[in-house]
């Protein structure tokens, strides 16, 4: 008896190399772009191993806990690392980049999270990218929750190296990953004598031994399933328009932003200004006295499919994030959220107003 997910014919070199052209374009970059067989987390560890060594300093920028792993890798690997940490109800400044890159002129490494579906806020990567070309450093770019839900452009921007996931606003899945790398980043590759070879998180491997072969042979066999899946995400997009994907989402952080304002209860927007907010994911500070995990656990009684969770380790006791990406960048999806959620205020014995929130989602949607 064969079965559509098990029985699957390999899948061949051209049409791996077809799947990376696509999300090249989806890009709009001329780079080299890596399709790696994981999850994010390996072509982001796996770009800085390749670049990073003790000859190294880098400013490594932290706005969520994404940073925060960045600059553990960096250390590890022997760079000198310096934090610029911003509170992650805001975002950093291209000022604040320029600044740190005047105090120490020797960085030759920068950091950063484009967008933080951790903590809800982005960054503004376009004219971060401008004072990092001027001082000629290297630029390592996670854009794996931005891509889909805002623009993500490495050429245009400066970025030598853009790691972008399928599992948020692209909709696809979370076991596949993609990186674009420009030919600075790969020349600083083949000149790090510690850059990883002949292993799982080698970029290298695939540059020497796929990339310069023509991408005749592959390195490994491919994972079929999700291989497939990013495809069928990336066609789902190029259906919809990239545009129209981008505007979805951004409608669906203003009428969450702007439900949760008229909703009341205590409940307010974790990032202070609207412009630091990711149009990804909304992070909410739950009231006083109120435990978001558990108003969340209460919320989800309802609906266990609405996209809600509380904030990761200590954010739990105070954040909600509403997960408005992909296939849930939906007004019904931000109306159930915020519906949810103001009943689970109200058994608190907190007033809110669900009918002036559900307005207030159907206006800011318009």
């Amino acid at each position: 008896m064969t079965h559509p997910f098990l029985d699957l014919a390999p899948l061949s070199a051209d049409r791996f190399a077809s799947i990376e052209d696509r999300v090249a374009r989806l890009l709009g970059t001329r780079q080299d772009v890596v399709i790696m067989q994981g999850e994010a987390l390996l072509p982001l560890e796996g770009a800085i191993r390749a670049t990073a060594g003790p000859g190294t300093t880098a400013l490594n920028v932290i706005t969520g806990p994404y940073g925060q792993t960045f600059g553990d890798w960096l250390r590890d690997c022997g760079a000198t690392v310096h934090d610029l940490a911003v509170p992650f109800h805001t975002a950093v400044t291209a000022d604040r980049i320029r600044q740190m890159l005047a105090e120490h002129p020797e960085i030759d490494f920068v950091s950063l999270v484009h967008a933080e579906a951790a903590t809800g806020n982005t960054n503004p990567v376009a004219e971060i990218g401008e004072v990092v070309r001027e001082h000629g450093a290297l630029f390592y770019l996670d854009a794996v929750a931005s891509v889909g839900a805002e623009p993500v452009l490495p050429d245009a921007w400066g970025v030598d190296l853009c790691v972008i996931g399928a599992q948020k606003a692209m909709g696809g899945p979370a076991g596949v990953s993609a990186v674009s790398v420009s030919e600075r980043a790969w020349a600083r590759m083949a000149a790090n004598p510690r850059a990883p070879r002949r292993s799982y998180l080698s970029l290298l491997d695939w540059k020497e031994r796929w990339i310069d072969g023509g991408r005749t042979t592959l390195l490994h066999a491919p994972a079929q399933l999700e291989m497939l899946a990013l495809e069928a995400c990336v066609e789902r997009i190029e259906a919809e328009g990239l545009e129209s994907v981008m505007a979805r989402h951004a409608a669906a952080a203003a009428a969450t932003r702007a439900g949760a304002l008229a909703l009341g209860g205590g409940l307010e927007p974790y990032v202070y200004e609207a412009r630091d907010a990711a149009p990804v994911a909304t992070t909410l500070r739950a009231p006083s006295g109120v435990l978001a995990s558990e108003l969340v656990a209460r919320a989800l009684r309802s609906d266990p499919t609405l996209p809600l969770a509380a904030g990761g380790g200590a954010l739990a006791k105070e954040m909600i994030r509403v997960n408005h990406y992909g296939p849930n960048a939906t007004p019904g999806a931000v109306q159930g959220s915020l519906a949810a959620l103001g009943s689970a205020l109200a058994e608190q014995g907190l007033d809110v107003d669900l009918e002036s929130a559900r307005q207030a989602v159907e206006g800011a949607w318009k």
